[in-house]
Protein backbone atom coordinates (compact mmCIF):
# COMPACT_ATOMS: atom_id res chain seq x y z
CA UNK A 1 0.00 0.00 0.00
CA UNK A 2 2.93 2.48 0.87
CA UNK A 3 4.07 2.27 -3.16
CA UNK A 4 0.33 2.71 -4.39
CA UNK A 5 -0.10 6.20 -1.78
CA UNK A 6 3.64 7.27 -3.30
CA UNK A 7 2.24 7.08 -6.38
CA UNK A 8 -1.15 8.43 -6.04
CA UNK A 9 0.54 11.25 -4.21
CA UNK A 10 3.14 12.38 -7.40
CA UNK A 11 0.03 12.35 -9.37
CA UNK A 12 -1.99 14.15 -7.55
CA UNK A 13 1.34 16.84 -7.18
CA UNK A 14 1.42 17.02 -11.23
CA UNK A 15 -2.31 17.37 -11.35
CA UNK A 16 -1.68 20.52 -9.06
CA UNK A 17 1.06 21.77 -10.99
CA UNK A 18 -0.95 21.72 -14.37
CA UNK A 19 -4.04 23.13 -12.50
CA UNK A 20 -1.77 26.17 -11.65
CA UNK A 21 -1.09 29.29 -13.89
CA UNK A 22 2.00 30.33 -12.43
CA UNK A 23 5.12 28.11 -13.52
CA UNK A 24 7.25 29.25 -10.29
CA UNK A 25 4.45 29.01 -7.68
CA UNK A 26 3.88 25.45 -9.12
CA UNK A 27 7.40 24.91 -9.46
CA UNK A 28 7.63 25.65 -5.21
CA UNK A 29 5.17 23.69 -4.47
CA UNK A 30 6.49 20.71 -6.61
CA UNK A 31 9.99 21.01 -4.16
CA UNK A 32 7.87 21.25 -0.73
CA UNK A 33 5.84 18.13 -1.09
CA UNK A 34 8.77 16.32 -2.92
CA UNK A 35 11.00 17.51 0.43
CA UNK A 36 8.21 16.49 2.58
CA UNK A 37 8.00 12.71 0.82
CA UNK A 38 12.10 11.93 0.55
CA UNK A 39 12.07 12.90 4.40
CA UNK A 40 9.03 10.68 5.79
CA UNK A 41 7.28 8.62 3.35
CA UNK A 42 8.40 4.42 3.21
CA UNK A 43 9.03 4.74 -0.26
CA UNK A 44 11.47 7.42 -0.30
CA UNK A 45 14.29 6.77 -2.59
CA UNK A 46 16.82 7.57 -0.01
CA UNK A 47 18.04 5.06 1.83
CA UNK A 48 16.26 4.75 5.77
CA UNK A 49 19.82 6.14 7.27
CA UNK A 50 20.01 8.81 5.29
CA UNK A 51 16.22 10.57 5.94
CA UNK A 52 16.92 11.34 9.83
CA UNK A 53 17.96 15.08 9.71
CA UNK A 54 17.02 15.07 5.80
CA UNK A 55 17.84 18.90 4.87
CA UNK A 56 16.39 18.70 1.33
CA UNK A 57 16.83 18.30 -2.01
CA UNK A 58 19.50 20.98 -3.71
CA UNK A 59 17.98 22.54 -6.81
CA UNK A 60 19.06 25.65 -9.18
CA UNK A 61 17.34 28.81 -8.80
CA UNK A 62 13.98 28.95 -11.12
CA UNK A 63 14.64 30.07 -14.49
CA UNK A 64 11.83 30.57 -16.90
CA UNK A 65 14.17 30.46 -19.98
CA UNK A 66 14.33 26.91 -18.97
CA UNK A 67 10.46 26.18 -19.63
CA UNK A 68 9.77 25.90 -23.46
CA UNK A 69 6.37 24.55 -25.35
CA UNK A 70 7.88 22.08 -27.64
CA UNK A 71 6.21 20.41 -30.94
CA UNK A 72 4.99 16.93 -30.75
CA UNK A 73 4.95 14.46 -33.52
CA UNK A 74 4.57 10.66 -33.48
CA UNK A 75 7.93 8.84 -34.58
CA UNK A 76 8.36 5.24 -36.40
CA UNK A 77 8.30 3.19 -33.71
CA UNK A 78 11.81 1.58 -32.43
CA UNK A 79 12.74 -1.08 -30.15
CA UNK A 80 15.50 -0.40 -27.73
CA UNK A 81 17.43 -2.03 -25.16
CA UNK A 82 17.89 0.55 -22.75
CA UNK A 83 21.25 0.91 -20.39
CA UNK A 84 20.10 1.13 -16.59
CA UNK A 85 22.24 1.05 -13.63
CA UNK A 86 21.99 -2.53 -12.83
CA UNK A 87 23.00 -5.52 -14.82
CA UNK A 88 19.98 -6.09 -17.01
CA UNK A 89 18.66 -3.10 -20.07
CA UNK A 90 15.13 -2.26 -20.10
CA UNK A 91 12.69 -2.70 -22.98
CA UNK A 92 11.48 0.80 -24.48
CA UNK A 93 10.42 1.68 -28.12
CA UNK A 94 10.71 5.24 -29.70
CA UNK A 95 6.87 6.50 -29.61
CA UNK A 96 7.72 10.80 -30.44
CA UNK A 97 9.73 13.47 -31.19
CA UNK A 98 9.79 17.11 -29.14
CA UNK A 99 11.35 19.78 -31.32
CA UNK A 100 11.81 23.70 -29.89
CA UNK A 101 14.36 26.25 -29.03
CA UNK A 102 16.69 26.64 -26.17
CA UNK A 103 19.44 29.12 -25.23
CA UNK A 104 19.40 29.68 -28.80
CA UNK A 105 19.77 26.07 -30.49
CA UNK A 106 17.31 23.83 -32.49
CA UNK A 107 16.78 20.37 -29.79
CA UNK A 108 15.38 17.38 -30.81
CA UNK A 109 14.45 14.98 -27.77
CA UNK A 110 12.87 11.26 -28.32
CA UNK A 111 9.94 10.33 -25.99
CA UNK A 112 10.26 6.66 -25.09
CA UNK A 113 7.41 4.19 -24.37
CA UNK A 114 8.39 1.96 -21.28
CA UNK A 115 7.68 -1.99 -22.34
CA UNK A 116 8.38 -3.72 -18.79
CA UNK A 117 6.60 -1.83 -16.75
CA UNK A 118 3.03 -0.29 -17.17
CA UNK A 119 3.91 1.80 -20.43
CA UNK A 120 3.93 5.27 -20.19
CA UNK A 121 6.18 8.17 -21.78
CA UNK A 122 9.05 8.68 -20.71
CA UNK A 123 11.84 11.54 -21.26
CA UNK A 124 15.34 11.11 -19.90
CA UNK A 125 18.55 13.69 -20.95
CA UNK A 126 21.86 14.42 -20.17
CA UNK A 127 23.43 18.05 -20.85
CA UNK A 128 26.82 19.17 -19.86
CA UNK A 129 25.82 19.65 -16.52
CA UNK A 130 25.94 15.98 -15.84
CA UNK A 131 28.36 14.43 -14.24
CA UNK A 132 29.51 18.02 -12.67
CA UNK A 133 26.43 19.57 -10.69
CA UNK A 134 24.13 17.03 -11.84
CA UNK A 135 23.56 13.28 -11.65
CA UNK A 136 25.88 11.66 -13.70
CA UNK A 137 23.87 9.88 -15.95
CA UNK A 138 21.27 12.36 -16.66
CA UNK A 139 17.96 13.69 -15.42
CA UNK A 140 14.29 13.12 -16.22
CA UNK A 141 11.70 15.31 -17.31
CA UNK A 142 8.44 13.02 -18.11
CA UNK A 143 7.66 9.39 -16.43
CA UNK A 144 3.94 9.33 -16.98
CA UNK A 145 3.42 6.16 -15.75
CA UNK A 146 4.52 7.16 -12.58
CA UNK A 147 2.88 10.65 -12.79
CA UNK A 148 5.87 13.01 -13.41
CA UNK A 149 3.66 15.06 -16.58
CA UNK A 150 3.45 18.68 -17.30
CA UNK A 151 0.80 18.35 -19.47
CA UNK A 152 0.83 20.10 -23.01
CA UNK A 153 -0.56 24.18 -23.88
CA UNK A 154 -1.56 25.51 -27.02
CA UNK A 155 -1.07 21.50 -28.51
CA UNK A 156 2.40 21.48 -27.40
CA UNK A 157 4.09 20.35 -25.21
CA UNK A 158 5.23 21.53 -21.71
CA UNK A 159 8.72 20.79 -21.04
CA UNK A 160 9.97 22.46 -18.09
CA UNK A 161 13.82 21.91 -17.21
CA UNK A 162 13.22 23.65 -13.71
CA UNK A 163 11.33 20.28 -13.08
CA UNK A 164 14.31 17.97 -13.94
CA UNK A 165 14.70 15.54 -11.13
CA UNK A 166 17.02 12.92 -10.30
CA UNK A 167 16.54 9.07 -11.17
CA UNK A 168 15.83 6.74 -8.23
CA UNK A 169 19.11 5.28 -8.48
CA UNK A 170 20.99 8.21 -7.80
CA UNK A 171 20.31 8.25 -4.26
CA UNK A 172 20.39 4.50 -3.59
CA UNK A 173 21.81 1.46 -5.49
CA UNK A 174 18.77 -1.05 -4.62
CA UNK A 175 16.95 0.69 -6.89
CA UNK A 176 17.21 -0.08 -10.77
CA UNK A 177 16.72 3.20 -13.39
CA UNK A 178 17.16 3.63 -17.28
CA UNK A 179 20.22 6.29 -17.87
CA UNK A 180 19.39 9.13 -20.89
CA UNK A 181 19.93 7.56 -24.26
CA UNK A 182 22.41 8.56 -26.24
CA UNK A 183 19.33 10.44 -28.49
CA UNK A 184 18.95 12.23 -25.57
CA UNK A 185 22.33 14.04 -25.19
CA UNK A 186 22.22 17.86 -25.38
CA UNK A 187 25.28 19.83 -26.00
CA UNK A 188 23.47 22.22 -23.68
CA UNK A 189 24.30 23.46 -20.10
CA UNK A 190 21.34 23.20 -18.23
CA UNK A 191 21.40 24.52 -15.41
CA UNK A 192 17.72 24.26 -14.20
CA UNK A 193 16.04 21.35 -11.94
CA UNK A 194 17.53 19.29 -9.12
CA UNK A 195 21.56 19.33 -8.61
CA UNK A 196 23.56 15.97 -7.78
CA UNK A 197 22.31 14.35 -4.83
CA UNK A 198 25.99 13.46 -3.60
Amino acid sequence: MTLLDWRRRIFELYSEIRASPEPQWAWRRWREVRHEMFATHPQSPLPLGSREGFAGLDYYDYDPAFRVLADYREAASEHYDIATNGTEPMRFARRGIANFQLQGQFVTLELYWLETYGGGLFLPFKDTTSANTTYGAGRYLLDTVKGADLGTLYDKLVLDFNFAYNPSCSYDDRWVCPLATPANRVDLTIEAGERHPG
